[in-house]
């Protein structure tokens, strides 16, 4: 484990070069007086309409990172950005990471089920599993809340993240490389280099490398180490323009390890006896892994014409792998042992195309279209006891195919006034074939074993999304805007015989953004009332006895988020804050909770037949009234905020303390409102940081979680998850 007398020996010496550097500090005090009069906060760029916009100048709730701020604001990965941007929450399901904007996302781990919060990488959209790698070598990070149906589509009922790498460039050979050590051994190593070929060509190449043991300690005899990381990443980016035309090609692959999930049963289900008083303490008697792999690679061409009329093109495809071994209910008892092995593979071809007018007339316009094509294989293998003969095998292999056709249009109604109108079409189908057999290679049900439920099935569905929205340029400093918006997201199939339909969403929004004190001060304001309908969520299936999708009818949600950033001098901020408000309608599903532990108990029965597991069973007295509640994953309150002040020791050199805070509310993870089982607390996350700049070196010290805050990060089943403990570290880096 890291030692900590080393953090404090750093600190030491970084307050030893500051105090050594005083005279040279005395004689720029004139440079940082220049500095408190003449220098806003820096502009802040999105793409994700297409176009490098300012994100003060266009009407979209959003949160925008640069690559150089994700250290600052403790940001690693995905789960991360529900710390520094409002309304996003991120559970831990294990496989899946169940990202929600204004408690609209993914509520599920079945592949059926479509994302609900789009993520973007390069410009490419990435299915839900990976979600995890760390970042590297990122240019922005863009959070965009509330449904985006038109230029997104059909994957985005709550929001949109796009990530955005940094693109090679001919200008001149650059780069940057980052070394840390930190607590629990955690070592990484990061870096790029940029190599212009030719005036028209460059490459950038850029690599990450990490290594950490476990948070926990297993005290099974398999002595697993689960949540550690073994992680590698090598991305090739090259970019050629000969003139009006720029190609640019991207290429990843991620190779990560992590030993398998760390979870302990849930207190007050079956297994909680085999919880410890320590958190840090797993109950496993199986072996457990997590093996993710996954290629990126996308293609994206721009043609300028003579009009300033852009052709671009971006194709992606993505091959992701996932092998995991679990110890499914995390007790030691040997009659209890639940032994699950996992495989998910999917893979995605993607074509987008787009025609964007320039902005430099009353009237800008964009249209396009879209492919998408997903493959997805799912096989499982589960065995209970000692009795290995008498296994559970699910496969399920799914093809689903996405098409749609955009346009947005703006229009100067006035030189201030903007109307905005936005319209999409999508279409969606999925086959899907696969079954659960139980007891193959066994004694009871002979070779093949007894295929229990078929998990064959095809669904086709369409919407209509869109926006209308007026955008009130009031000056220079205030953009005033209002709008109405339209989010889908498809539906899919359980089997043959049950199918669960499309979630949509109606979103009114009205927001204000302005520049204050001389644009010292940024601010973005907002707030928002939206119409959900037919949130898709996990329940038992009786037709099949496995576990579907359900619809249910309505919710509401409205709330108000608010954000700023301020620079005044070597003084900065940043924060948000949201609340969100959420109501969902009662539903009757199968209480999976209350169900006995027997294995596979089969679909219903025949009325008037009784149960008789596996081949059926009667789920009538165990159907409840569920929902009624606030939407799932949805915290009600949620805020950030993040402070530091630059030292200017000389012109080469700087000193900046800096300290973030970021708390997420409560929220529940199940239709039943189980106080005891099904609601996640809130927790309050401190870190900071201090670092040594001199020319292009830096030295930094930092801490997460400095509280060392002891938290459930999600559930899966009946178990839970945990966030990560109090970390310190020291990270080195260089810019060349």
């Amino acid at each position: 484990m890291f030692d900590q007398g080393r953090l404090h020996i750093s600190a030491a010496a970084i307050a030893l070069a500051a105090g050594m550097a005083q005279p040279a500090f005395a004689q720029s005090e004139s440079q940082q007086a220049e500095r408190a009069t003449s220098q806003p906060p820096a502009e802040i760029i999105v793409t994700a309409q297409r176009r490098e916009e300012n994100l003060q100048d266009i009407p979209i709730a959003a949160t925008a990172l640069s690559g150089d701020n994700l250290d600052a604001k403790a940001v690693q990965s995905v789960e991360d950005l529900q710390y520094a941007a409002p309304s996003i929450s991120i559970t831990d399901q294990g496989l899946t990471q169940s990202v929600n904007i204004r408690g609209i996302g993914i509520a599920s781990g079945s592949p059926a089920v479509a994302n609900g919060v789009a993520t973007y990488l390069d410009g490419v959209f990435q299915p839900p599993i990976l979600t995890s790698s760390s970042f590297y070598d990122v240019a922005s990070i863009e959070v965009l809340r509330g449904p985006q149906g038109t230029l997104v589509g059909s994957n985005s009922t709550g929001g949109a993240i796009f990530v955005n790498t940094v693109d090679p460039t001919t200008d001149r050979i650059k780069g940057y490389g980052k070394a840390h050590y930190g607590s629990y051994d955690s070592v990484g190593v990061e870096g790029a280099v940029n190599l212009p070929v030719s005036e028209t060509f460059a490459l950038r190449v850029a690599g990450l490398t990490r290594w950490r043991d476990s948070y926990y300690e297993d005290l099974g005899s398999f002595d697993n180490e689960p949540d550690s990381l073994d992680e590698q990443a090598v991305r090739l980016g090259a970019m050629w323009e000969p003139g009006a035309l720029r190609v640019l090609g991207k290429v990843e692959w991620i190779d990560k390890n992590t030993g398998g999930y760390a979870y302990r049963p849930i207190a007050g289900t079956a297994f909680e006896n085999a919880r410890t008083d320590d958190i840090r303490e797993l109950t496993y008697n199986a072996p457990t892994l997590n093996h993710e792999r996954a290629i990126n690679a996308s293609l994206e061409l721009n043609y300028t014409l003579d009009s300033d009329i852009v052709l671009r093109s971006i194709t992606g495809y993505t091959n992701k792998r996932i092998n995991n071994l679990y110890d499914s209910d995390g007790a030691l008892a040997p009659s209890a042992t639940q032994v699950q092995d996992q495989f998910v593979r999917e893979r995605q071809w993607t074509q987008e195309i787009n025609i964007i007018s320039p902005t430099d007339g009353d009237f800008n316009w964009i249209v396009g279209g879209y492919y998408q094509k997903n493959k997805i294989d799912v096989i499982i293998q589960s065995r209970t006891g000692d009795f290995v003969a008498d296994p559970t095998d699910i496969v399920n292999y799914q093809d689903k195919l996405t098409l749609g056709a955009f346009a947005q249009m703006g229009y100067f109604l006035t030189p201030a006034l903007e109307l905005q109108l936005g319209a999409r079409y999508s279409h969606y189908s999925v086959d899907s074939t696969g079954s659960v057999t139980i007891g193959s290679e066994g004694p009871v049900f002979g070779p093949n074993g007894l295929v229990v439920a078929d998990l064959a099935g095809d669904h086709e569905d369409g919407r209509a999304t869109g926006k209308v929205a007026l955008n009130w340029t009031v000056n220079d400093d205030n953009l005033i805007y209002v709008f109405a918006a339209r989010g889908y997201k498809p539906g899919g199939a359980n089997n043959a015989t049950s199918e669960f339909g499309p979630e949509t969403v109606w979103d009114y929004e009205i927001g204000w953004k302005a520049n204050l004190f001389d644009n010292h001060i940024r601010t973005q304001v907002g707030g928002f009332y939206m119409d959900y309908s037919d949130f898709q969520f996990d329940a038992i299936d009786p037709v099949t006895g496995q576990s579907g999708v359900v619809n249910i009818a309505n919710a509401t949600i409205k709330g108000l988020e608010v954000q700023a950033q301020a620079v005044f001098g070597g003084f900065s901020f940043d924060g948000g804050i949201a609340y969100v408000d959420s109501s969902l309608d009662p539903v009757t599903i199968v209480n999976s909770r209350a169900l006995p532990s027997i294995g596979q108990l089969g679909p219903q029965c025949a009325a008037g037949t009784p149960s008789n597991p596996p081949v059926c069973f009667d789920y009538g007295p165990f159907l409840s009234v569920a929902g009624g509640g606030s939407n799932l994953f949805s915290p009600e309150w949620s805020y950030n905020a993040g402070a530091q002040y630059e030292f200017f020791l000389s012109d080469e050199a700087s000193l900046t303390p800096r300290i973030n805070y970021a708390f997420v509310g409560s929220r529940w993870t199940n239709l039943f409102y189980n106080p005891d089982l099904d609601l996640l607390d809130g927790r309050g996350l401190l870190s900071a940081m201090i670092t040594l700049r001199y020319n292009d070196w830096m030295i930094e010290a930092y801490g997460t979680n400095l509280t060392d805050e002891e938290y459930v990060s999600g559930q899966s089943g009946n178990n839970e998850f945990y966030g990560a403990p109090r970390e310190f570290g020291v990270r080195a880096s260089v810019r060349f």
